[in-house]
C-alpha cells in the first residue's frame, strides 16, 4: 500500500516540479512550480548530464537521512534530486538545450518518472528501516548532510559565481555574505548575485535589471528585520537599541 501511494504522489509531483524546472528557465515570462535556488543550481551544472546525475545523487542521501531521521521529506526531493535526475534523463549529448531542458513537456513527463522512483524508493526504505538505523540516521547522516549544504555548497557556488564573471563575482560575494549574515546559508544570496551579474552582463542596468537589484535588497532588509539581524548587530556593536525601534520590533514579536 505504501508503494503504490509513493508512485501516486512521487509522479504527480514530479511533473510539477519538472515543469516548474523547465519553466524557469523563461521567467519572468513564463513561470510555473520552480524556484531561483533550482534554476541556479542547474545552470551550474551546464547542461551537462553526468553533472546533473551526480548533483541529485548527492542530495538523495541527504534526503534519505532525513526521512528517516525526523519522518519528513525534506526541500532536496523536490528542488534538487528529481529535477535534476529529469534533466540527466532528457538532455541529449551534443543537444539542444531548448528542445531538453527548458521544453516543459519533457521535463514534465522525466520528472514523473523520476518523482515516483525517488518517492517509492525512499519511502519503502524508510518504511522497512529499523529503530536503531533512525538513531543512526540521526546522530551522524543528517549532520553529514547538513555539513554539506551549510559548508560545501556555499564555497561550490561561489567559485561558480567568480567563474561567471567579474560582475557575477562581485554581486555573488556580496550578497551571499549578506545571506550567510541574516539566513545562516550563503547559497541564496550567491544565486541571487548571479542572476543579477549575469542580467546586467546579457542586459545592461535596464528597468528589469534595477527592479530585481531592488526587489532582493528589501527581500533581504524583510528577511533581517523578522530575524532579528539589526538587533544583534547593534548589540553585538555595543550600541543601546533606541526604544522605539524595540517597540517596532515587540509589534511583530520578533527579536
Amino acid at each position: 500500500m505504501v508503494f503504490i501511494q509513493s508512485l501516486i504522489i512521487g509522479a504527480l509531483a514530479g511533473v510539477a516540479v519538472g515543469v516548474g524546472a523547465a519553466k524557469m528557465f523563461k521567467a519572468p515570462e513564463k513561470q510555473a512550480m520552480g524556484a531561483f535556488r533550482t534554476l541556479g543550481e542547474m545552470n551550474a551544472c551546464k547542461g551537462d548530464r553526468m553533472s546533473h546525475a551526480a548533483f541529485g545523487l548527492g542530495f538523495l542521501f541527504n534526503a534519505w537521512a532525513s526521512i528517516v531521521a525526523a519522518g519528513a521529506f525534506t526541500q532536496d526531493v523536490l528542488h534538487r534530486v528529481i529535477p535534476n535526475w529529469a534533466a540527466a534523463i532528457v538532455i541529449k549529448k551534443d543537444g539542444d538545450l531548448e528542445d531538453t531542458l527548458h521544453n516543459p513537456m519533457k521535463m514534465g513527463i522525466a520528472g514523473a518518472a523520476v518523482g515516483a522512483l525517488v518517492v517509492s524508493l525512499l519511502m519503502v526504505i524508510t518504511a522497512a528501516a529499523p529503530e536503531a538505523l533512525q538513531t543512526v540516521a540521526t546522530a551522524v547522516l543528517h549532520p553529514a548532510a547538513a555539513n554539506l549544504i551549510n559548508l560545501v555548497m556555499p564555497i561550490v557556488f561561489w567559485l561558480a559565481a567568480l567563474d561567471a564573471g567579474r560582475r557575477s563575482g562581485f554581486w555573488g560575494t556580496l550578497f551571499g555574505g549578506v545571506s550567510q549574515m541574516v539566513m545562516g546559508n550563503a547559497v541564496p544570496g550567491v544565486v541571487l548575485g548571479i542572476l543579477i551579474g549575469k542580467g546586467v552582463d546579457d542586459l545592461g542596468w535596464t528597468k528589469s535589471t534595477k527592479i530585481l537589484l531592488g526587489s532582493v535588497i528589501v527581500l533581504f532588509m524583510i528577511s533581517g528585520f523578522f530575524r532579528g539581524v539589526d538587533l544583534r548587530l547593534l548589540n553585538e556593536m555595543g550600541i543601546d537599541i533606541p526604544g522605539w525601534w524595540q517597540s517596532i520590533h515587540d509589534i511583530f514579536s520578533v527579536g
